[in-house]
Order: C-alpha cells, then sequence, then structure tokens
C-alpha cells in the first residue's frame, strides 16, 4: 500500500484500481478539498473519476432504496477495485445535455420559476390565483390553445400535394400513395375521387374528403379507411414521438410540419388571467423574456418587504448565473437548446443553492465553452462548494482551472495501454516541477504567430440579424484559418454555425462535438471505412467469407447473437446483464475466431490501438485511415471501441479524421481543442496547417488562447455576452489584436503572452 495512504482515515483511499487501462493503481483524495486530476486524453482520469469513485457511489446509494425505487434508478456496475475507504455521496456535474423537451426552460430547471410564480401569487395584481396559476405547465395557468407551448404546430398539407396531379398521376408526393400502393389504393378503390381529375378542379366537398374524410371537413370519415391526407400526417407525424423513428421519418416531419407563434398568447405560454398580472408593470412572462441582469435590475426594485425574503432568494439565484458567465440567458430558454458547457454550468449554479455539506462533487472538464474571462468566475463558485465542506474533484484541462487544486493527481504516463498509471501526487506548485506531460505544459506557451498567412479571397455575410446578431457584415476569408472568438452568448456560434454555414451550405464541412449518427455497435473502423479492409484481409488469408468477420452476420456468436451479453429479465427485479459463457463477451463464434492474420484472429486486430495496428498491418487503405488518427490524436483508441463511449472532444476529432483528406472544402469546427491535454494542441494545429495547407478553408470556433495565437485571421465578436454583443468588435492578425483590440478576448491574449 502508498505509504501516503496511511494513517489518513478521513481521505477517500483507493486500493488496488484496475478499471479499464489502470494497472492496479492506489491513491487517496483529500476530503474537503479541490483535487484536480489531469493526464492527456485516454490516460485513465475517468475511468478514476466516472467509472469507479462516482459509479460506486452511486451503486451503493441506490443499494439503499427500495426495489421499486432501484428499479427507476440508472444502473452503475461494479468497479473493477479491491476496496474503497471513506466513500461519500457524490453528485455529478458533467457535460451531457440537460435533455427535457419544450416544457423545460431555464428557469424552471435552475428552481427560479418556482419562486417566480409565487412572487406573483403574493403581490402580482390584480390577483390570478395561487403559484400553480402562473404555470405554463399546469392547467389552472397554462394557455389552452397552445398547452403551454407558445407555440402550435400543424401539417403543411401543400408542401406535399400537387394540386395539377390526379391520383393516377400521383397527386400525393409521398412514396406510401404512389400509384398502386397499399394506401394509394385504399383512396382509388373507395369510390369517392375521380381518378383521372386533377386536385385543383375539386370542389370543397371533395377537398374536404380528401384532407378530412367528410364532406363538411369535420364529420366522421365517410370510409372508415380514407381518414383524409391531413387527418392521416398530424396522426402519424404531430401527436406521436418520432425522434426514435428513421431518418427518412424525421424529415419528412420536418418538411411536412409548420410550427408557429400562438396567436392567444403570443408565445407567452400562459392564460389572459396569468398575463393581466403584474407586478411593478411588468408580468411573469416579460420577467421569464428579460436577459439576467436586467431581470435582476427589476427584482431589486420591488420594494414590498412582505415578500422581501424571497426577493432576495431570487436575487440570490441569479447572481450566482451571472457570475458564472451565464449573463445572457433568460428563464424561458428552452433547456435542449443549451449547449454542454451552458448545461454543466446551469447545473452548478443549481447545486450552488444547496445547503448539502459532506458531499462529493464531480466535475467533468467545467470550463469547456468558457471564454478565459468567466474561467475566473467559475473557480469561485468551485472554491465556494469546497469551503461549504464539500469534497470538489474536477477533471480538466484548463490550466488556470488546474491553479485552484489544493491536489493534482496526474495520470499517464500516455494514452491507453501506455497510460493507467499514477504519474504525480502532490500540490499544484509540486506540478509545476513534475517531470511529466502535464507538469511539462504547465510551464510551456505557444508564440504568436507573426507570419499569418494570405487569403486567397473571402465569402461575405451580410445584414446577419439572427437571435443577438445586430446586423452583421463579416468577410470569411478563403484559405487560410480563421479562428472566431468571443465570450459565450456572443454570437459567434450563431454566425459561423447557423448563418454562415446555412448560407454556404453546399460548400462546408461542419464538424461538431455532437453525437456521431451510427449504430451502438460502430466502432473507429467502422466509422472510418476499414473494418471491410480488415475482413477481406481475413477472407483472403484463410479462404473464408468476409461475412465471417463480422459480429453483425454469419460470424455472431449463435448464443448472444452478436452481443457478447446476455440480459435476463426477471419480473419485478433488475434485469440480469451477464457476458456469453459461449464466447466469453467478444461476440464472434469459434469459427470466425479460429482464422488469424498476423498471427491475431480479429477480435485481436480489433483490440489494437491505432498505434499498435500500424505495425500489423500492411495494406495501404488501412494504414492510411490508421495514420489520420493518430494525426488528429486518437491513436490511443482501439479499433474496435464503442463510438458511443467517446467524449465530446473524440467525437469531434473522428469526425475530422472522416473529412481529413478532401480538398477545396471549408471546414468548421467548434471548440476542437474540448477535452485535449495542453499537450496535444501543438498537434493539433500542425494538423490545422496541413487541412489549409491541402487547399482548404478553416473556420475554428474557439476560446483556447495558444489556438487564438496561431490564427492567420481572427474575429471577435461582443462586446460581451446576449443583448450586449451581436457585433464584430475585431478583425485582424493576432498580433493586431494585442496592438489595437480593445476587447475582452484582446485582454486575455495579453496577459496570456505577459503584454
Amino acid at each position: 500500500m502508498d505509504k501516503k495512504c496511511v494513517g489518513r482515515t478521513a481521505d477517500i483511499v483507493v486500493h488496488g484500481l484496475t478499471q479499464n487501462n489502470l494497472k492496479h493503481v492506489t491513491f487517496r483524495i483529500p476530503k474537503e478539498k479541490i483535487t484536480v486530476f489531469t493526464g492527456v486524453s485516454g490516460s485513465g482520469k475517468s475511468s478514476i473519476v466516472f467509472d469507479t469513485i462516482a459509479a460506486e457511489s452511486q451503486r451503493q446509494m441506490s443499494a439503499a432504496y427500495p426495489a421499486f425505487v432501484r428499479s427507476r434508478l440508472p444502473k452503475y456496475p461494479k468497479p473493477a477495485v479491491e476496496r474503497i475507504d471513506n466513500l461519500t455521496a457524490s453528485i455529478i456535474v458533467d457535460q451531457s445535455s440537460l435533455g427535457g423537451n419544450a416544457r423545460s426552460t431555464v428557469g424552471t430547471i435552475s428552481g427560479l420559476y418556482a419562486s417566480l410564480r409565487l412572487l406573483f401569487s403574493r403581490i402580482g395584481k390584480p390577483a390570478a390565483g395561487t403559484a400553480s396559476y402562473f404555470s405554463f405547465n399546469d392547467p389552472n395557468g397554462m394557455c389552452k390553445t397552445c398547452s403551454g407551448l407558445g407555440k402550435v404546430t400543424k401539417v403543411d398539407i401543400g408542401v406535399i400535394l400537387d394540386p395539377d396531379k390526379s391520383w393516377n398521376e400521383g397527386c400525393v408526393k409521398d412514396s406510401l400513395y404512389r400509384p398502386g400502393a397499399w394506401y394509394w389504393k385504399q383512396y382509388a378503390q373507395s369510390g369517392l375521387f375521380d381518378l383521372d381529375k386533377p386536385v385543383r378542379e375539386y370542389t370543397k366537398e371533395e377537398y374536404n374528403l380528401l384532407l378530412y374524410g367528410s364532406r363538411d371537413g369535420g364529420g366522421e370519415p365517410e370510409d372508415p379507411k380514407v381518414p383524409g391526407l391531413y387527418n392521416f400526417f398530424t396522426k402519424k407525424l404531430l401527436n406521436r414521438d418520432i425522434s426514435n423513428k428513421s431518418r427518412h421519418t424525421r424529415e419528412k416531419s420536418q418538411s411536412l410540419v409548420t410550427e408557429t407563434e400562438c396567436t392567444a398568447c403570443h408565445g407567452k405560454r400562459l392564460n389572459e388571467a396569468a398575463l393581466r398580472c403584474r407586478i411593478n408593470g411588468y408580468s411573469i412572462a416579460d420577467m421569464c423574456g428579460m436577459e439576467l441582469t436586467q431581470l435582476r435590475e427589476v427584482l431589486s426594485q420591488i420594494s414590498d418587504q412582505t415578500v422581501s425574503v424571497l426577493v432576495t432568494t431570487l436575487i440570490e439565484g441569479l447572481d450566482r448565473m451571472i457570475e458564472i458567465g451565464l449573463p445572457y440567458l433568460h428563464l424561458n430558454r428552452e433547456t435542449p437548446s443549451l449547449s454542454g458547457g451552458e448545461a454543466q454550468r446551469l447545473k452548478l449554479v443549481r447545486y450552488m443553492g444547496s445547503s448539502l455539506t459532506g458531499m462529493t462533487y464531480i466535475f467533468d472538464e467545467p470550463s469547456a465553452g468558457m471564454h478565459p474571462r468567466d474561467v475566473g468566475r467559475m473557480n469561485r463558485l468551485l472554491m465556494q462548494l469546497r469551503d461549504k465542506g464539500n469534497t470538489v474533484l474536477v477533471v480538466e484541462h484548463d490550466k488556470d482551472v488546474i491553479s485552484i487544486a489544493d491536489h493534482v493527481i496526474d495520470v499517464g504516463p500516455l494514452a491507453g495501454q501506455n497510460g493507467g498509471e499514477i504519474v504525480f501526487e502532490g500540490s499544484f506548485r509540486e506540478l509545476l516541477c513534475a517531470d511529466t506531460l502535464t507538469g511539462k505544459a504547465m510551464c510551456q506557451s505557444l508564440a504568436l504567430k507573426l507570419a499569418p498567412r494570405r487569403p486567397a479571397g473571402s465569402l461575405p455575410v451580410r445584414d446577419a440579424c439572427l437571435h443577438n446578431l445586430k446586423h452583421v457584415d463579416a468577410d470569411i476569408p478563403l484559405g487560410i484559418m480563421t479562428v472566431v472568438t468571443g465570450v459565450a452568448g456572443s454570437g459567434k456560434s450563431t454566425l459561423i454555425s447557423q448563418v454562415f454555414a446555412k448560407q454556404y451550405e453546399d460548400d462546408i464541412v461542419m464538424i461538431d462535438q455532437g453525437p456521431i449518427t451510427a449504430t451502438n455497435r460502430s466502432t473507429p473502423a467502422s466509422f472510418l471505412g476499414f473494418f471491410d479492409e480488415i475482413r477481406k484481409l481475413l477472407s483472403r488469408e484463410n479462404g473464408r467469407p468476409e461475412s465471417l468477420f463480422s459480429f453483425n452476420s454469419t460470424g455472431a456468436c449463435p448464443v448472444c447473437g452478436g452481443k457478447g451479453v446476455i440480459v435476463t429479465e426477471l419480473a419485478f427485479m433488475d434485469p440480469v446483464i451477464t457476458e456469453c459463457e459461449a464466447c466469453g463477451g467478444v461476440r464472434y463464434n469459434e469459427e470466425a475466431l479460429v482464422c488469424r492474420y498476423q498471427g491475431k484472429n480479429i477480435v485481436e486486430l480489433l483490440g489494437l490501438t491505432a498505434s499498435q495496428a500500424m505495425e500489423i498491418f500492411e495494406d495501404a487503405k488501412i494504414r492510411k485511415h490508421l495514420k489520420v488518427m493518430q494525426q488528429v490524436g486518437l491513436s490511443y483508441l482501439t479499433l474496435g471501441q464503442p463510438l458511443s463511449t467517446l467524449s465530446g472532444g473524440e467525437r469531434q476529432r473522428i469526425k475530422l479524421a472522416k473529412n481529413l483528406g478532401k480538398k477545396g472544402r471549408i471546414i468548421v469546427m467548434d471548440e476542437p481543442t474540448t477535452g485535449l491535454h495542453m499537450s496535444d494542441i501543438e498537434n493539433l494545429l500542425k494538423l490545422f496547417d496541413m487541412i489549409v495547407s491541402c487547399g482548404n478553408t478553416l473556420v475554428v470556433i474557439e476560446h483556447n488562447l495558444d489556438v487564438i495565437k496561431q490564427a492567420d485571421w481572427i474575429i471577435d465578436i461582443g462586446p460581451d455576452g446576449g443583448k450586449n454583443g451581436g457585433e464584430v468588435v475585431f478583425t485582424g492578425t493576432p498580433e493586431e489584436m494585442i496592438r489595437d483590440a480593445k476587447t475582452l478576448t484582446a485582454d486575455s491574449l495579453r496577459a496570456a503572452c505577459g503584454v
């Protein structure tokens, strides 16, 4: 046992951890301190923090609940660890989306809307009722026309109906209704329509029959097999959840369904009685539509002493959100529209109002999506959590966040099979002297680019006014690397990812951090397109069909069907998931496993990292993809790792790998340094240089100062976020920004360069 672990009974002590790539490590985590976990991507940080400490804490907490409750809680597998001492209850604050739907807003998720409803029920005039009468999720308060959504959706039948054609000519532009198809026959054989008569010549009664199934447009269908096109598509697309349907169905829904503001409440979600009730001239909908800074000012002017405690609580909550860099949000912003970084900060603010102590708070790169100006604000909130008597664990790459650590655990030395060790434990000052990748990177800083490329022309964007953009004009240079900067909420993503990308969509490749559109069986080898080549090699080498080397085809284990696990459903209990004994969890049958290439079977080949695979495969096509994986910093990934396990930054880099080498494109990347270790930034910049050298245009939305330093051109959006943003406040080279610009980004860049 590590001597440091002895005698520190108050500390969390982890003994003999072998989760994923970790190599039987033992370490301690001091309680009521901030411990930052550092190391390159794939070194094992997340295996320690999330797969072990967080998972075991949640698993043991779940075990304390009755079986009925446990069946509705997430399932956490027991980590591969000998023992964990002094573990406490944990709260995980990660970058996952807050989820929810159109009824979930910043106000509801933060709890501030509940307090605001209570405030209006107490002192609002004219009185409208209790707090529930101000809820758009309650029948007492919601607008009856839109059911509290603020918008109404309907099927635009004009998109799918060709009025110049008859039934025999295919008047319905949908494959379900093509002449001769089953649905077409229901209408054709009903005797209700002249099959050769163009829709344009229909009488009002005939048109009602076509759309609604009845001649008056409101009664029961004359033929139950002919419900009417409007009714059919309304039922198919509006009255059901299509999020898990096929891409074709989702695209059809987008083209057929139109969404408009509710004419009754004008988007305010509430009924007339709730909207009539006001405080100092403002309705609750007015307040929810204000940016948080303006809302704070309005609330501070309420002088009624009977609600002074309630007003103070609201203002304190708003202050925390403003302090963490979200002043531009408003309470009626729908939570699904928030970025991962915004969602994580909103979760942090929610927990800051908690009176719980002795908890362990676990953060996954809380600086993601934050401008350097705002990182200091977030650090103060992390320290406040610690000072309330909590233990704070942070997985982070940002130097400013690492600098506030009371204790640092550096994992490495490298990634994948070359990682999994604790290479440093100690204070931040001791880290600066450590001979590790993190220790060295903390003391290094990339130089400013002094000889930027010259553009080969530009693409104009004129009068952009989406969201908070204030009729912006911008010119995006061609043939160079442009970095678009600005604080969160300034409008940079709106300008580039929405306005610019839509205007030039045929020429742009968008590479963001969103989920990869692939099945849960997808791997780097299949996503990048060289899994087929591996199967071909095995097929030629062994004289067997290629399908034998796919766990989705004839190579699948006959017992588990290629899943690798057996799921046993038990009534009134959680399902039991066990590793398939027949294949040992490898998914393949014996016939596939006896075939080899270079002494390795298909499972062993898929278990190789990209770096290891370079030493095995000689095929040019395979090596080309492996080299690209190395170039984008994913050499530690195994060829068969499920894509569902990748982080946001890893997903973005594997998307980049898929598009690398294509010439003459405009590539747009949204914060590509997310999840990337400081030592890998320089390699990423070399890759960017190669992309531009191949004749591509690269546009990067980024906060990382090292990337900004190496830009050929900078477009800075600001001056701040929300209503105080939406303008181009600087364009020029990094050198010109340091010399001339008076912006928040320029201030941060000057500080980073010691100017």
